[in-house]
């Protein structure tokens, strides 16, 4: 089912005589469980057109390297292929998106592109909706509930959002009904970039290759659904009681899948739903009402990577406590190489640079450190976004940029007041240490360095 709300006409151009229906695809990597393709293929089957997906690589997206793209372009790869199975012709360009595909929905009837809410793509989507002869159609498919459905205003916290989602998230949570296109495009001559050398493509593109691809993850929607399945048969029963130790590993390791679309976060709550899991509530709270906060955030909020962004209170707690003196103070650079005089911090910077991936409680011990160890909030903030993007598989993405404001308060209350942090809630590694063996996770993360050396 494709609800209303999902829907999004941004602009009032009239449905062309064209060739076949142009899916702009962009943050929904994927030819099933998408919403906006299933859109597509309905509008061209009444029109009696085939469909025609399009992709913009452009090579110097902000705080991307090889190792998102290689991620990336795996994906794509099998998602070209599964498309072609539907009788889908699949366009690769190496250009801005919103260059190339005005001049290619020229012989559009409509043009369909996927939900998105950081700043920069909701620009892309409005710059190419003013350019355009025909109609485009945004559907939400990357939430559960659409961002706008859930709540008209940002949200103080999750105990805010929590009862909207819920009241109608019956609504929402059913299944996604895939029809078949009854024209096929793959006859149509149209330019595209092969994908068969993904590797040689990425040198020709001049990739920033100072991050370069982990083994740990392959890119796209069958390593998905591979990592969605072993989650849901060996690690959610155990997700409420171990999710928050390291070391047991009972977390889905979903959200690089889920950043880039190679999996429907639909598909992924009915299938949780469907298990009767005692950890199946604690999971979807995760992923549907601390997820789509996370999407609340960047939607309502003008400056979600900018203490700007932060509540007031948090902003005057943080300025009150500016000037406070640092036990520790430490470099970009150290930050960066994980040389400060904390194991625990250094190995939770370790495991980021050499997975592509950080276990989420670590994220948090990791943010409220750099804040203690900065000259400034502003310092932090700049530098936690600017790791957590260049790093993490998931990088450049609402989650991240929400999950460094809350190290900042975002989302959270007042504390005790202390130095530095102010009434920002404040983490230690005694903290640490009594929630799991601490000490087993820093030689974790040795082992895997030493591994790493090993093959390097």
């Amino acid at each position: 089912m494709i609800h209303d709300q999902r829907l999004h006409r941004r602009n009032q151009r009239q449905v062309q005589n064209g060739r076949f229906v142009l899916y702009w695809m962009q943050r929904s990597q994927r030819a099933t469980w998408n919403h906006a393709l299933e859109y597509a293929i309905r509008q061209a089957n009444e029109r009696q057109l085939p469909v025609v997906v399009y992709f913009g690589l452009t090579p110097d997206y902000p705080r991307a390297n090889l190792r998102h793209y290689t991620f990336m372009l795996q994906g794509l790869q099998e998602t070209a292929r599964q498309l072609s199975e539907r009788g889908i012709r699949f366009i690769l360009r190496t250009e801005s998106p919103p260059q190339g595909i005005v001049p290619l929905a020229g012989e559009a009837a409509l043009v369909v592109v996927d939900g998105a809410w950081l700043t920069r793509l909701r620009r892309w989507r409005q710059a190419v909706a003013q350019r355009l002869a025909c109609p485009l159609i945004e559907v939400e498919t990357d939430c559960v509930v659409p961002v706008t459905a859930a709540s008209p205003k940002e949200e103080y916290a999750a105990a805010t959002l929590r009862p909207k989602i819920h009241k109608v998230l019956d609504h929402f949570l059913q299944p996604l009904e895939e029809r078949e296109p009854r024209h096929s495009s793959l006859a149509m001559d149209m330019k595209s970039v092969s994908l068969t050398d993904i590797a040689g493509l990425l040198s020709r593109l001049g990739i920033d290759a100072s991050v370069g691809p982990v083994a740990a993850f392959q890119g796209g929607p069958a390593a998905a659904g591979r990592q969605m399945r072993r989650f849901l048969q060996e690690r959610l029963d155990r997700y409420p009681d171990e999710r928050n130790d390291p070391n047991r590993d009972a977390v889905s390791h979903l959200s690089p899948y889920l950043h880039f679309g190679h999996i429907s976060p639909l598909h992924v709550a009915l299938q949780v739903k469907a298990t009767g899991s005692p950890g199946a509530d604690d999971f979807l709270e995760e992923l549907i009402i601390r997820r789509e906060l996370s999407l609340n955030f960047v939607w309502y909020n003008p400056a979600p990577e900018t203490l700007e962004g932060l509540p007031g209170w948090c902003r005057r707690t943080l300025q009150e406590h500016a000037a406070d003196e640092r036990e520790h103070m430490y470099t970009p650079a150290e930050f960066e190489a994980g040389r400060t005089h904390d194991p625990y911090w250094n190995a939770a910077q370790r495991e980021m640079v050499l997975t592509g991936k950080m276990h989420g409680y670590m994220r948090m011990y990791w943010g409220k450190k750099i804040l203690e160890w900065s000259p400034s909030p502003a310092e932090a903030m700049a530098l936690a976004i600017r790791l957590n993007d260049q790093y993490e598989l998931d990088g450049r993405d609402a989650n991240g940029y929400t999950g460094v404001a809350w190290c900042l308060g975002k989302h959270d209350r007042p504390w005790k007041e202390r130095p530095v942090f102010g009434k920002i809630r404040y983490m230690n590694a005694n903290g640490l240490r009594r929630k799991f063996d601490a000490d087993a996770y820093v030689a974790r993360i040795k082992e895997i360095e030493s591994a790493h050396g090993r093959e390097g």
